[in-house]
């Protein structure tokens, strides 16, 4: 089992957007040193929720602080971002640091983001399988790549640098989907690509997801299996009453700012959760209490859907010192259980 730290770079109500970076580098300074996995890095654009705007560029910081975990995008948005440009930044991180990235991709939301960037609402709606299979192609070994569909049309080009020229490494940096539906469970699998789950689903959901997902690997000839991950939020305290109340506190807030910020491109009407009772809910789903019973979360959910790879929100305190207490403890109190 492999446990991550799940950074959003959150802002919570009364902080300024360098405290929020702060402590989103110095998490993934102590993930590392408490013996976790390695850190996934949320992006977000034009609101509280996560002030980090590329993933891609503060994974490159963040693999050069570092020398051991992996670091990846939870994720990079790629309707907002030319897969070309993101292929060539995922190809670069990965020569560079060995073999230490892993890119996410998603197709995001109808945010305002579609508009800012000229993407347009089609990018969203329709455009992401074509722009998956462009940045899979430009990962793909190939000396030279045009395109000729709806969306990109280009004449054949040099790509530079191949990710496939790591010595003694894996061919291409891993890509990971985030699947938060069907269809995109569909795409993920037909490719053999590893889905992200979000946080916001329980074990059995997840667990049909990723019985899909094998229907779907199996008809298009892959194999069976992928080594997914499942997003949650981890919280580690004496008693479960700590936890809870910790987590209770900060994010109700925080969660409140964030997704009211929210602006639809068009204009349409999008119910946001209600903050308090989505904290209630993901102190029910994920390791929220003491270190056993933490481990035992991970252990269970591992076991009823197969996923062994877990990206776990730390900084759910909103605090700096406290997120880095709470990383030591799931490192040095809930990984040994675990193992």
């Amino acid at each position: 089992m492999r446990v991550s730290s799940f950074i959003l770079a959150a802002q919570f109500p009364g902080q300024g957007h360098t405290e929020a970076l702060h402590r989103a580098v110095r998490s993934a300074e102590v993930a590392e040193g408490s013996g976790l996995d390695g850190v996934w890095l949320a992006e977000h654009h034009f609101v509280p929720y996560g002030v980090c705007p590329s993933a891609v560029t503060l994974a490159g910081l963040l693999l050069g602080r570092t020398r051991r975990i992996r670091v990846g995008t939870a994720v990079s948005v790629l309707p907002t971002a030319h897969p070309v440009a993101l292929a060539e930044q995922a190809a670069l991180l990965h020569l560079t640091s060995g073999g230490r990235f892993s890119l996410g991709v998603g197709r995001g939301g109808p945010w305002v983001d579609l508009e800012v960037f000229g993407a347009g609402l089609e990018a969203f709606e329709g455009g992401f399988p074509e722009a998956l299979e462009l940045l899979l192609r430009w990962l793909g070994g190939e000396h030279r790549v045009g395109a000729d569909g709806e969306r990109y049309r280009f004449r054949e080009v040099a790509v530079v640098p191949r990710a496939d020229e790591l010595p003694g490494g894996p061919e291409r940096p891993e890509v990971v989907v985030a699947c938060t539906s069907p269809k995109s469970v569909r795409l993920a699998g037909e490719r053999g690509l590893p889905m992200l789950l979000g946080m916001h689903i329980g074990d059995e959901e997840k667990a049909e997801m990723v019985a899909l997902w094998r229907t779907h690997a199996r008809a298009a000839g892959r194999a069976p299996h992928a080594a997914h991950v499942s997003a949650g939020v981890a919280q580690v305290a004496d008693t479960t009453a700590d936890a809870r109340e910790t987590l209770l506190k900060a994010l109700p807030g925080f969660l409140k700012q964030g997704l009211d910020a929210h602006v639809t491109v068009d204009g349409r009407t999008r119910a946001m959760r209600h903050p308090l009772a989505y904290t209630e809910l993901l102190c029910s789903l994920h390791p929220v209490g003491t270190a056993a019973q933490c481990a035992d979360r991970l252990a269970a959910t591992s076991e009823r859907t197969g996923i062994e790879r877990f990206a776990l929100l730390t900084e759910g305190s909103g605090d700096l010192a406290a997120t880095e207490d709470n990383l030591r403890r799931l490192g040095e109190e809930v990984l040994p259980l675990l193992s």
